[in-house]
């Protein structure tokens, strides 16, 4: 009775052929096979391949983590390490632990006591020996007339005469061979001094290497202890032990700096210096890259903005002084990253609407790797310096979602597609109207109740939905599949019962829906239709005309499709221009309709030319149209409108017809037949149903006949007709009354039939035309002989008088 007795369902009716093939995609982990997932849109397909691959995704591995930590070696190349799911996080977590207990502990190791002592008394040492050079020197300096003065620039000395030095005025008063003695000492003792220097400077050298020493075995036996025990963690991680092992040499290398107290008055760094504490502490420091701790199976990631950057990932700056600097920590994942493992959903319009998109997910691919790069070297701009990160190997399955007909661009002209996109999945927009596919539909109505929370259905709501759908299909057999137009209808539906305090959505609500649906879209139809009524456009419903009938047209405004009645017309009289389409002359003739105009001359020929040639000139036109026509849909009307010119056989204007012909005269199917007989039922019932109205129709359309509840009302009480034809002879009897006949033994046909009455017109034209001929050969003749005897009496000498004669 109500939806409320069934259970919902999620996912997509039929459609068996896509869902295998989305199996097998899934199922096979090889190069190259990744999915392009083609149907039209509002199909379900993403929401589907969604529902599915999630279900897949939960069975498979998780994937493993990934970080980026400092090379040592090559600093602007980060390099990527990785860990088990969940271990990435623990490896940052113990780095940072590592780092703040490192500072401690070198602050601890490097204030103790034990430490200062070690350090004083290499400086002690040194310094005594630094104190006998500089007594050494001091003596050497006395004995020569000099005594040493120590300054912060090194050791200068200054002369000595009787015990006293003297100063610059007293040394030039002296004598001048005193004077040259006193150059000759300070020579010497200069050199002696230089000599010094060299040892004192040696010592220097020595006591900082002492004290380096020193640091590097406080530090050691500081930084080997917390080491040790990551290593010892971490060693089923090779790549991760030898990153450890240049940590630990890069810290003994910085060990002063992390030791000693940043000066807090000091100066700032400059973002290219790199060697204040903070600096030097950064590069021991996790960049988390992929975090999978929380992931349960392979991921499944969906996106609509794959731009560049979001796909390969990005090197972000921070603005320092003016400055855009950056490291490894500003290194960010992109959608390869964040899928890599499992899977990636991504609708191929948004792919290729993004610059160097597709070009990235292709290169990734063929490579298996994920390279992050900057835009700039894409777009061959001016190289700037940046990081490098390493690449990480790619493990991934995409799944394009798109059109067929971006599916065919794309084979046809991009040679990599099909080499990497090998698994079609290709999805319809129908399925089998038969009671398992009814019943799933209700199970969707239901999920749809269940999901928007709305009142439920009724079971005459249902069948009115399930009719809809099947209109939607425009067959019989089918119901569409395009569950955002199915949704769209049961929103409004849902939005009229609210309006009515209703507690069930019924039919009634379901037709309003429908009909304002096809209130806010048919401006366009209404005002055709109020042309037609003022008589702007001209079209009969009644009546009987020669060489005059009413075609059906489809219109599509978007979002809105309907059925126009249009007068077609044909003439025919004698000549040998054949079958001339006004339209085709005026170029507002596609090339399918240029080809059923010419279909007609063929079946023309064959149906009455088989003794002689066809004499005829005819005009055929769609009437009051200025915006062109395609398709071959009206040929059969042309046909039926230029054999009532021929046999004089007037053709009811109460009928329209569509169908399309072959050479051979059978009727053939057309598209939007429903629209069609919908828009030429509405033009009659405006003015007014007589019983003898309808519309003339391919046989093979009647399964696509889904019409509105008013006309099937009509077909019932007589007052509109159908009628499926086969042939041509069946069309043309029902639209003039008149038999199309038969040939009898001799190929002849009664006077009084269609084919009769086309075949002697034709006979006369072309007897009436084979006179005309020869006696406009015979006038031609006499007009030469006249012309070339009156020349020859005006100009026998003239050169050029025989070339215009002939």
């Amino acid at each position: 009775e109500t939806t409320e007795e069934i259970t919902g369902i999620v996912g997509i009716i039929g459609e068996e052929r896509a869902k295998a093939a989305l199996q097998f995609g899934c199922t096979i982990d090889k190069k190259g096979y990744n999915m392009y997932i083609a149907g039209e849109s509002g199909g379900g397909k993403t929401t589907y391949a969604k529902t599915y691959i999630n279900k897949v995704a939960q069975g498979k591995d998780v994937p493993f983590d990934w970080v980026y930590v400092y090379n040592f070696d090559f600093p602007d190349n980060p390099i990527a390490l990785s860990f088990h799911a969940g271990e990435g996080k623990v490896f940052r977590k113990d780095m940072d632990d590592f780092i703040e207990d490192l500072l401690v502990q070198v602050k601890k190791a490097f204030s103790e006591e034990e430490y200062e002592k070690r350090k004083k008394k290499i400086l002690k040492a040194f310094e005594k020996q630094k104190e006998d050079l500089m007594d050494e020197i001091s003596v050497k300096a006395e004995s020569l007339g000099f005594v040493a003065k120590a300054s912060s620039t090194g050791i200068y000395f200054l002369p000595l005469v009787d015990g006293e030095m003297i100063n610059e005025e007293q040394y030039a008063e002296l004598p001048e061979e005193v004077q040259m003695k006193i150059q000759e000492n300070s020579r010497i003792i200069q050199s002696e001094a230089a000599e010094m220097m060299k040892k004192i400077k040696a010592i220097d050298k020595e006591i900082k290497k002492k004290v380096e020493r020193l640091d590097y075995e406080i530090g050691l036996f500081v930084v080997g202890n917390s080491l040790q025990d990551l290593k010892r963690k971490y060693a089923d991680h090779p790549k991760a032990a030898t990153y450890l092992d240049k940590v630990k040499e890069d810290i003994l290398e910085n060990i002063k700096s992390l030791y000693q107290e940043e000066d807090a008055e000091a100066e700032p760094q400059f973002p290219w210096g790199g060697n204040s504490k903070k600096d030097i502490v950064k590069k021991y420091k996790v960049n988390l890259f992929i975090d999978n701790s929380q992931q349960k199976g392979a991921p499944l990631i969906v996106d609509y903005n794959p731009n560049f950057y979001n796909l390969v990932g990005k090197v972000e700056y921070q603005n320092e002084m003016g400055n855009l600097v950056t490291d490894f920590t500003q290194i960010k994942p992109g959608l390869l990253h964040q899928a890599n493992g499992g899977y990636l959903i991504l609708q191929i319009d948004d792919i290729l609407k993004k610059p160097f998109a597709w070009d990235a997910i292709k290169r990734s691919l063929k490579t298996k790797e994920i390279e992050i790069e900057s835009l700039r070297d894409q777009q061959g701009a001016v190289v700037i310096s940046s990081l490098k990160p390493e690449n990480i190997p790619l493990d991934i399955k995409i799944i394009l979602v798109g059109s067929n007909y971006m599916y065919h661009v794309l084979y046809e002209n991009d040679e990599d597609f099909h080499k990497l996109f090998k698994i079609k999945v290709d999805f319809d927009i129908e399925a089998e109207k038969n009671a398992k596919n009814i019943k799933l539909m209700a199970k969707f109505i239901r999920n749809f109740v269940d999901t928007e929370k709305t009142p439920h259905l009724d079971k005459y709501a249902v069948a009115e939905m399930i009719q809809y759908c099947s209109r939607m299909a425009e067959d019989q057999t089918k119901i569409t599949t395009r569950y955002n137009e199915i949704v769209e209808i049961l929103i409004e539906a849902n939005g009229w019962a609210q309006l009515e305090g209703a507690k069930l959505i019924k039919k009634e609500h379901i037709e309003k829906a429908l009909h304002e649906k096809e209130m806010r879209s048919n401006l366009y139809e209404e005002k055709m239709d109020k042309q037609i009524d003022d008589e702007m456009i001209m079209l009969d419903c009644k009546g009987e005309r020669i060489g005059q009938i009413n075609g059906l047209a489809v219109l599509d405004t978007g979002d809105y499709t309907f059925g126009k009645p249009t007068r077609i017309t044909a003439t025919t009289y004698m000549g040998r221009s054949g079958i001339v389409n006004i339209e085709k002359e005026a170029s507002m003739s596609g090339k399918i309709h240029n080809k059923g105009a010419q279909i007609l001359a063929g079946y023309l020929g064959h149906q009455y030319a088989q003794d002689r040639p066809l004499a005829l000139a005819a005009r055929i036109s769609f009437e009051q149209n200025y915006s062109g026509i395609d398709g071959d849909s009206a040929s059969s009307t042309e046909l039926y409108a230029i054999l009532s010119s021929l046999a004089d056989a007037p053709i009811k204007q109460s009928l329209a017809v569509t169908g399309s012909i072959n050479q051979w005269g059978d009727i053939q199917p057309i598209g939007g037949v429903m629209y069609k007989v919908e828009g030429f039922f509405k033009l009659c019932k405006t003015r007014g149903l007589t019983g003898d109205q309808g519309v003339i129709i391919p046989w093979q359309n009647v399964k696509e006949l889904v019409l509105k509840k008013e006309v099937i009302d009509a077909v019932k009480d007589g007052m509109f007709h159908i009628y499926p034809v086969h042939t041509i002879e069946e069309g043309i009897e029902i639209l003039t009354g008149v038999p199309a006949g038969k040939p009898d033994k001799n190929g002849k046909y009664p006077e009084d039939s269609i084919h009769g009455r086309v075949n002697a017109k034709l006979t006369r034209f072309h007897k009436e035309t084979s006179r005309y001929d020869e006696d406009h050969v015979v006038d031609k003749r006499k007009t030469k002989t006249t012309t070339k005897k009156k020349s020859s009496l005006d100009s026998m000498d003239t050169d050029d008088y025989d070339e215009d004669l002939d």
